[in-house]
């Protein structure tokens, strides 16, 4: 799998082409960085704008082989030099076009400030600086990101949700782009778990996505937006949310995927393990359910048809009291007793379905919070 560079690298490395053309006084085409993961970055310069105070110039995105929403888009960087009045050999980064704004508490940079995350402020102020002190430069410069088509590009980003507006974020840890979508999504799931501490959220609210949208906010009134969507990750989401001292946390969610906690399963994607029919059906056993029904359940290729099956055979008060009892014990083994763990699952046709003994209380508590 070939990997990419982040827009971080992209940012350092047209930044450290800019201020060389603007020191320097010499116009170049291509440029050479090192990331943080100490693998050397030599892209080509695109849209290359010389003006009298000031060098603007362009790295193309490359994502090698991951899905990134951002590959393929120009990230422009324009050196200029410093006000009067400015320290010596100071860098001044900020973000232009394109590039978001930080609008609430628990990111990388403040409230206010440009969405370039840490790693890539130090990696283009140290590339910057590296020019500097080839030219001996002790005046100080201005360098500013932008993202043409950022702002259409964030919409399709977790940034909406985080609070990040007006653009994409400038990211990378490593400077490199691992061909490996998880890992992403861990990372952003960390991130807005985080955010939700910052804000004083003292309740986790997780789910696996938007499946019972409208069931959430007609019975419960809550918005499911607010949740933290942690996909197929239940048990690594738990495991950042105890990491970031979270008390609590509910877990509402579809019974297409919340069933397979009856199983221990807390990564619910089907390639690691489906065994939805088999847990249902196991449940309905317990319940003295027919041969004959047990085949059916089976036999049923959604949980939606198995519930059917349930409700036809009065088995689904007593089915599910089971499935959610098995669920809330691997739930908590998951937490080892660090988290109070509660959840609810539902489905789009029969409502809800099974919920843990404080399950509501925890909704009502995380509720009571967002509309403070």
């Amino acid at each position: 799998m070939k990997k990419g560079f982040t827009t971080g690298s992209c940012a350092a490395a047209a930044g450290k082409a800019a201020a060389y053309m603007l020191l320097g006084g010499k116009r170049i085409d291509k440029i050479e960085i090192e990331t943080p993961a100490g693998i050397r970055y030599c892209p080509k310069l695109e849209e290359i704008d010389i003006g009298e105070d000031y060098v603007r110039c362009a790295v193309r995105k490359e994502s090698g082989d991951d899905p990134d929403i951002t590959n393929g888009s120009l990230i422009v960087v324009k050196v200029s030099h410093g006000r009067e009045g400015q320290s010596l050999r100071e860098i001044r980064i900020e973000g232009g076009e394109g590039v978001g704004r930080v609008t609430r508490p628990g990111l990388d940079q403040p409230v206010g400030a440009a969405a370039i995350n840490s790693v890539p402020r130090q990696m283009i102020e140290q590339e910057v600086r590296q020019v500097m002190e080839l030219f001996d430069h002790e005046g100080t410069l201005e360098v500013v990101v932008s993202v043409p088509g950022g702002r259409e590009l964030a919409e399709k980003t977790f940034n909406p949700r985080l609070g990040i507006e007006g653009g994409i974020s400038i990211i990378g840890t490593s400077g490199i782009v691992e061909p490996m979508s998880q890992k992403a999504l861990l990372d952003s799931i960390r991130v807005e778990l985080r955010q939700k501490k910052a804000m004083g959220s003292t309740v986790a609210v997780i789910t696996p996505g938007n499946y019972g949208l409208a069931f959430m906010k007609e019975v419960y009134g809550f918005d499911l937006d607010q949740a933290v969507k942690c996909s197929n990750f239940i048990g690594d989401t738990i495991d950042m949310a105890v990491e970031l001292g979270f008390q609590k946390l509910l877990l509402c969610g579809h019974i297409g995927k919340l069933v397979k906690l009856a199983g221990g399963i807390m990564n619910t994607h089907s390639r690691e393990a489906d065994c939805r029919m088999e847990l249902m059906a196991a449940a309905a056993v317990r319940c003295g359910a027919s041969e004959a029904a047990v085949r059916e359940i089976l036999d049923c290729v959604s949980t939606e048809e198995a519930v059917a099956v349930y409700e036809r055979e009065g088995l689904t008060g007593r089915a599910f009291a089971y499935l959610t009892e098995r669920g809330a014990f691997y739930l908590d083994r998951r937490g080892k007793g660090e988290i109070a763990i509660q959840y609810m699952m539902y489905s789009n046709q029969y409502g809800l379905l099974g919920k843990t003994g404080e399950a509501e209380a925890f909704l009502m508590e995380a509720n009571s919070k967002d509309e403070e």
